[in-house]
């Protein structure tokens, strides 16, 4: 209203300056700076803000164009002090320089008026927000090359102990090449028309403007000191710390980034509110609109990036290097999504020229989807008329996979990925490629007929469709070891590998030449090596132990057979089926037997790291035989995946989940690897981020039931909401029965949950002989569930009866198993339910003592989370407060859910300590 006032009042010379946030009183010159008017005598403004306003001034000095920003008054305090302060942290940010900041030329007092401006680099180009609202959201590939150049900034500005704090979309400059220039994009270049710009999908050159005051704002004694209580930024981009006026650090400055980065991808932001205060309350809800980004088709590995960015405390954020890695992980993925899209619109255009051209022939070749020497090797199609050839034509598939895998110069899709494009409808070719990552597949058909053998191979360009290689066999059975390594030597050499003399070696080295043994083996992998394989299954592992068995048999040489032996033994003692020193002993023999035959193969130093980490927990010895197998095994996803499991064994969760990425590259269809991130992050509480993990699987495989349980159980362990996995497990039930068994236990987990004694029966009858897992692989016995069910009902009679039945069955496995500390935690539980207090506790507590928390950062928490229960059950609350005070805060096996819902817990409940750690829990 005052300004409409003196608008109509005034002159017009009074109405020019007094538009302004500060007026220019004392005229329009600031130092050597004079502002800019336009031929009508209006002041050329670039744009203006929170802080104040940028006019466009000429630098009468040195006689160049400049930005002059004419800063608040009241944005520094008026106590000599604030004013200190604020000069000193300003010039130290004009001091810094970097390719992608906009240089800060000089930061000044107006002595006249007392009004503070900095002059900095003209960018002539246009900012971030004015592209998108011009041209609408950015494709991945280019989002991720603008963050690449502001992280490189934040980076060098975390250096210097500076903070921008209000990174957004109008505070980036984007400067754009010349078409036909070969140089790097010149800041100050005036544009000349659209026509001369970059072609189209060229990243341009961000600058980073009004960094000048970026550390002025912030006071490591006193946050609040410079803003008297009020909030300093752009809300829609701030992160919560500056809602709370917090003390703030560069991770302030990363959420501000996700955002930013989330509005150039979907051209919204992804919180809103009318207030301060609803933006930040649906920060703090921190439920992410996922669907913006799936509508805008944001790749996977972004889209879990974005996620990480934007997670609500600071410390789950990643810091400046791991947001460079993680971005430089994430360009292969969104570089094959946009030549996805290229590719699209080019055939659009030869079809719509093919008319033109009808009559005369094409010229036009297609390059490469990918350059790279990248490879999947497809599941070969068995032509035999006897099925169970099937597994042999597996078999030589995998072989060939091992032994191109083996060579360093290739990247080698892993098994588990390519074992889903099985034989049958034709393949399309192109959609495999993108979805591997590879510009190369190799396909083959296998036909065995008595002592003969057909393979017919072919080496695929995925972006033609066009085969650059092929060869037909047809040999002896005998000679189907050497086919093998025919077929490798040739795809090597067509794709121009170079190969050490230890590669070419092993290639050539038959596995075994026994065929029976091969079949044996062969048929034991696919039981422990298939997509939705849990190595906590023991059925398959016993299966698979007596195949491996019979082979070794048959051929008392077949190395290989030995190293699957061991990691079969391992995983058996391991997981708690059999966690005794016979079977551990087992495992040490096929260990010693593969270590006589071949001490420096890297499949040896493999087996080993897995014994060493399943069987003793000696971590450090278990990476260090890693990193030589890794030598001669470079493309093997497993040996990265079981480093990340080894990293967070040890506590490292983030380097654990950037391990897991690593494998992902490798294997980007692999269940267990996707799901092992998503569960790294549910054990960090980021739910959200587990989300999005989880939804990567069912991209690629919407029907996969495990997979869709997890998911629907999010709510469960976040929002303490068990509906949507209720519902998903009838929905199961109803159209996928065949799957019912591999859901039991999230069945059972949904009955106790919900209070409903008949569906812990029913799960407990789909189990089947598969062992009842409590939760964090603390196996139970089925007596153990039928007491929980007579606790539910009040029916002490049968509870005790079912728990002395429980008993019984429970003591022979710890009396079996004594150094292994979940089959104490059941046994605890049950005494406790008897009334055999001390016992219990004591026992609970010789589970910790099995597995310490420093020795074990998974198990050990689950160990010290399961004797608060026994704590509870046996009526000591103050140690099962004590103990749950422990591992409440995440990385915790403990969700909302588990303690707000589950039944275990119900001693506890009205406890102030338990309801408090409870409502700690609560989603914000």
């Amino acid at each position: 209203m005052s300004c409409l006032l003196r608008a109509g009042i005034g002159s017009e010379e009074e109405t020019v300056r007094d538009s302004t946030p500060d007026a220019l009183a004392g005229g329009m010159r600031f130092g050597a700076y004079e502002i800019d008017c336009h031929a009508d005598g209006s002041l050329c403004e670039l744009g203006r803000g929170a802080m104040g306003v940028t006019y466009r001034a000429t630098d009468t000095s040195l006689q160049r164009k400049v930005a002059l920003k004419i800063i608040k008054t009241d944005i520094a305090e008026r106590s000599d002090d604030a004013r200190e302060r604020f000069v000193r942290e300003a010039r130290a940010a004009a001091a810094f320089r970097h390719e992608h900041i906009a240089t800060v030329y000089q930061f000044g007092m107006r002595l006249e008026t007392g009004q503070y401006f900095y002059a900095m680099e003209l960018i002539e180009g246009e900012t971030l927000e004015d592209r998108v609202r011009r041209k609408g959201p950015l494709d991945a590939r280019t989002t991720v090359g603008i963050a690449q150049q502001v992280t490189s900034a934040l980076v060098a500005a975390e250096k210097h102990g500076l903070v921008h704090r209000d990174l957004k979309p109008a505070n980036l400059m984007l400067v754009e090449a010349v078409k036909g220039s070969t140089e790097e994009p010149k800041v100050g270049r005036v544009l000349r028309t659209r026509r001369e710009r970059t072609a189209q999908g060229a990243v341009p050159t961000v600058k980073i403007i009004d960094f000048g005051l970026a550390k002025a704002f912030h006071s490591a004694t006193d946050p609040k000191s410079l803003t008297h209580d009020r909030f300093v930024g752009t809300p829609a981009f701030a992160s919560p710390e500056q809602f709370e006026h917090s003390t703030l650090d560069v991770r302030s400055d990363i959420y501000s980034l996700g955002e930013t980065l989330w509005f150039a991808l979907t051209g919204k932001t992804p919180f809103a509110g009318h207030s301060l205060e609803e933006l930040h309350r649906a920060q703090q809800s921190n439920v992410l609109p996922i669907e913006q980004l799936k509508a805008a088709h944001v790749p996977s590995r972004l889209k879990s990036l974005l996620g990480s960015m934007l997670a609500f405390e600071p410390a789950s954020r990643p810091g400046t290097r791991e947001l460079a890695a993680r971005l430089q992980r994430c360009f292969p993925e969104v570089s094959r999504a946009r030549r996805s899209r290229v590719a699209l619109a080019a055939m659009a255009v030869v079809f719509g020229m093919s008319a033109l051209f009808l009559f005369q022939p094409s010229r036009i070749r297609n390059s490469p989807l990918n350059p790279d020497k990248s490879i999947a090797v497809l599941p070969f199609e068995n032509l035999s008329r006897d099925p169970d050839n099937a597994y042999f034509a597996d078999g030589v598939q995998d072989e060939i996979l091992t032994n191109l895998a083996r060579i360093a110069d290739l990247k080698v899709v892993g098994r588990t990925s390519v074992m889903q494009y099985k034989s049958g409808a034709a393949r399309d070719l192109r959609k495999i490629g993108d979805e591997l990552g590879v510009a190369r597949v190799v396909e083959a058909s296998v036909q065995r007929v008595g002592n003969r053998v057909r393979v017919n191979a072919q080496l695929i360009d995925v972006s033609t469709n066009q085969a650059i290689w092929g060869q037909s066999y047809d040999r002896d059975l005998a000679d189907v070891f050497a086919i093998q390594s025919e077929i490798a030597m040739a795809i090597a050499d067509e794709l121009h590998a170079k190969l050490s003399a230890t590669e070419k070696s092993e290639i050539e080295r038959p596995a075994t030449n026994d065929i029976t043994a091969f079949d044996l083996y062969t048929r034991a992998k696919q039981l422990v090596l298939t997509p939705s394989f849990s190595v906590g299954e023991k059925p398959n592992l016993l299966q698979a132990a007596d195949l491996l068995n019979q082979s070794i048999v048959r051929d008392p040489s077949f190395f290989r057979g030995y190293c699957q032996l061991a990691f079969i033994h391992d995983a058996l003692y391991f997981f708690g089926h059999d966690h005794t020193p016979a079977r551990l002993a087992l495992a040490e023999a096929a260990l010693q037997e593969a270590s006589r035959l071949r001490p420096n193969a890297g499949e040896t130093h493999f087996a080993s790291a897995w014994n060493l980490y399943w069987g003793y927990l000696d971590y450090d010895s278990a990476l260090a035989e890693l990193e030589v197998a890794r030598q001669t095994l470079p493309n093997d996803p497993q040996i990265l995946f079981l480093t990340s499991l080894i990293q967070r064994r040890q506590g490292h969760w983030e380097e654990s989940i950037r391990t897991l990425e690593r494998a992902a590259d490798l294997d980007p269809r692999n269940f267990g690897v996707l799901q092992t991130v998503a569960g790294n992050y549910a054990t960090l509480g980021r739910y959200a981020e587990q989300q999005l993990w989880l939804g990567r699987v069912l991209d690629f495989e919407p029907n996969d039931a495990v997979t869709k349980v997890i998911l629907a159980e999010v709510d469960f362990e976040w929002r303490a909401d068990i509906q949507p996995l209720h519902q998903m497990i009838n929905s199961i039930r109803a159209t996928n029965p065949a799957a019912v068994p591999s859901i039991a236990n999230w069945w059972l987990i949904c009955g106790l949950a919900k209070r409903d004694a008949a569906a812990v029966k029913d799960a407990l009858l789909a189990a089947g002989e598969n062992p009842i897992n409590l939760g964090n692989d603390v196996f139970s016995n089925r007596p153990f569930l039928e007491g929980v069910i007579g606790r539910m009902a009040k029916d002490d009679d049968k509870a005790r009866s079912a728990f002395t039945a429980a008993r019984a069955e429970q003591e022979k496995i710890v009396e079996a198993q004594p150094d292994f500390g979940p089959p104490w935690c059941v046994l605890g539980l049950i005494d406790a339910a008897l009334g055999r207090k001390e016992e219990a506790v004591r026992e609970g507590r010789h589970a910790v003592e099995l597995l310490p928390l420093e020795k074990d950062a998974v198990r050990g928490p689950v160990m010290v989370k399961y004797l608060a229960v026994i704590a509870a059950w046996a009526g000591d609350k103050d140690l099962a407060c004590e103990q749950l005070a422990i591992v409440v805060r995440p990385p915790s096996p403990v969700s909302y859910g588990q303690l707000k819902l589950l039944p275990f817990w119900d001693p506890l409940r009205g406890d102030p300590r338990f309801e408090k750690i409870v409502a700690s829990l609560a989603p914000k």
